[in-house]
């Protein structure tokens, strides 16, 4: 769980960074190759592994959106759907009269991952936001903002099977791949109307965004069979993803847009339903985005000489996964721990854990983390936009997918007791003075 950092937290390692005398590791990458070979290398550590699971995941501030749900054969159902504000592009729009609408389109372009799980048909949703969104706010992944009661999904346009390889194709120009969800032009009609009507409203964005506050997106897919469907990622902020008005003005074709853009509030809301066996041991153990971290501890790092000057610390972490699966584990991990003074809230550490293909293993360089954690010395953190200075409090690391708010990657980890022949092993080397 992302929490901020407390008033007292901030202000002791303030007072660390500015009143005490810095800890250095200069010069540990510059030992005498003859000193390495007075090192001394462990590979024996003992390492517990457990998972931690989350209830409460700031999604606020996101720019992929998630839409979709799916089956997931090991960690159950998951739904996704988000919310989010549109701006003006332009303030004062004039659109004249002799209007004739012809669609009202919400075009989102995928994002780079483009989705997790299976291409099949899916039955989307669109509501209207009855209350409004803030950028200062925090929304978790189980908020829930009032919507109006009508789906302005067309009918014809609300059962699609998502293509997110293929160019998409507006008046006959091709653009990056987008799903296209077809709304009432009846909204379309009154927005115009009100333009006309009230043209103070389309004045300023904060003038706009009182009377459109915004829209929920969303799928109604009943119950899946198991390895059935997906969860769709877009690029909320890139310029195609955006709500327009096609319309006719005589015989000249027009186009209204309401974009999204970073100054928009929005947020992703998920609901993970992992059955009551996914529990996490020394067997197993899981880590998966918006709803569990893998802890891994290694209580022997605490023995290991204070003098001592950290040569080498691989983690590595075998996973369960058959190449080719539509589950993939991702690329990387993104590595946490706890500092003295901030409670339970987590930070990251600069380093990822990067996937190994071949041994089908994520493999951690831990190596400046457990130099700063034998010396004693203080660890950079950065804290809302701030550099400050930490040290690490015991010898727990959490694991999760790199992305850990706006993604649905999931990680089955090899636990020290797994039936399988790869198991977690930290290989340590490091020479004392």
């Amino acid at each position: 769980m992302v929490l901020k950092l407390s008033a007292t937290f901030m202000l002791t390692i303030f007072f660390f960074t500015s009143c005490k005398k810095k800890d250095t590791s200069l010069g540990v990458n510059s030992i005498d190759q003859n000193e390495l070979l007075n090192s001394v290398q462990i590979d024996t550590f003992s390492i517990f592994t457990s998972t931690v699971f989350e209830d409460s995941v700031i999604t606020s501030g996101a720019s992929i959106g998630l839409l979709g749900s799916y089956t997931d054969p090991k960690f159950g159902p998951v739904q996704a759907g988000f919310y989010t504000q549109f701006r003006l592009q332009s303030a004062n729009p004039t659109f004249g009269a002799d209007i004739k609408i012809d669609s009202f389109v919400l075009g989102l372009e995928y994002s780079s991952n483009k989705f997790y799980g299976d291409l099949s048909s899916q039955k989307f949703e669109v509501y209207q936001l009855n209350d409004s969104l803030g950028t200062a706010s925090t929304y978790y992944s189980f908020t829930n903002k009032s919507i109006s009661s009508k789906n302005l999904i067309d009918p014809n346009y609300e059962d699609i099977v998502p293509d997110p390889y293929t160019k998409t194709i507006i008046d006959t120009e091709p653009v990056n791949a987008q799903l296209r969800l077809y709304l009432d032009t009846n909204l379309a009609r009154k927005l115009i109307n009100e333009s006309v009507d009230n043209a103070t409203t389309f004045s300023s964005n904060e003038n706009f965004l009182k009377y459109f506050k915004g829209l929920y997106i969303g799928v109604n897919n009943g119950v899946q069979a198991s390895g059935k469907g997906a969860v769709l990622s877009f690029d909320l902020e890139d310029s195609q993803s955006k709500l327009t008005i096609y319309y006719h003005q005589g015989v000249d074709k027009k186009t209204f847009d309401l974009v999204i853009n970073s100054s928009c509030a929005k947020y992703n809301k998920v609901d993970i339903q992992n059955p009551g066996n996914l529990i996490g041991n020394q067997s197993q153990f899981y880590a998966q985005a918006g709803k569990s971290r893998a802890l891994i501890k290694i209580p022997g790092l605490k023995n290991l000489p204070k003098r001592a000057v950290i040569h080498e610390a691989t983690l590595t972490l075998p996973i369960e996964y058959q190449t080719g699966s539509k589950y993939s584990p991702g690329s990387y991990v993104t590595i946490k721990t706890k500092f003295q003074g901030g409670g339970s809230s987590l930070y990251g550490l600069p380093e990822l854990g990067i996937y190994d293909q071949y041994n089908k293993a994520f493999v951690l360089d831990l190596r400046n983390y457990v130099q700063h954690m034998v010396s004693g010395s203080r660890y950079i953190i950065s804290v809302d936009g701030m550099n400050l200075e930490a040290l690490i409090e015991g010898t727990d690391i959490y694991i999760t997918p790199q992305i850990f708010n706006s993604s649905s990657d999931r990680i089955i980890f090899n636990g020290v007791n797994t039936n399988n022949k790869n198991k977690p092993k930290l290989v340590l080397k490091y020479t004392e003075f």
